[in-house]
């Protein structure tokens, strides 16, 4: 082929050319739940939800109460990694020492969620 003939064809785009206009495949996300109990005030929930997640002491208030009204909340939503992080966090922040009969932590686990 002489160089007339190249310039000529039509520019053929291959697998490695062309750009992969796909979305990007997301991890699949996690609830971190916070189960309720008779071992932990109010106070302790708000604190712990402060330290642990950022959440503002009304955010921590309206979960503690949803805790304490329907036995569940969930804190937070977010990677496998993260949750399970943020699970043993919860399980390792210690007894609530306004409650005598507090042994240890609240309960948490987390749950894949359906998308």
């Amino acid at each position: 082929m002489d160089e007339t003939t190249l310039l000529a064809e039509p520019i053929r785009r291959t697998r490695s050319t062309t750009r992969d206009h796909r979305k990007p495949k997301r991890q699949p996300r996690y609830q971190v739940i916070l189960w309720n109990d008779e071992d932990h005030t109010y106070e302790y929930v708000i604190i712990m939800l402060r330290e642990l997640f950022g959440h503002p002491m009304q955010t921590g208030f309206q979960l503690a109460q949803q805790v304490d009204t329907q036995g569940r909340a969930v804190v937070l939503t977010t990677t496998m990694e993260h949750a399970e992080l943020k699970r043993d966090q919860i399980h390792a922040y210690g007894r609530d020492d306004a409650v005598k009969t507090s042994a240890g932590s609240m309960w948490a686990t987390i749950e894949p969620i359906n998308e």
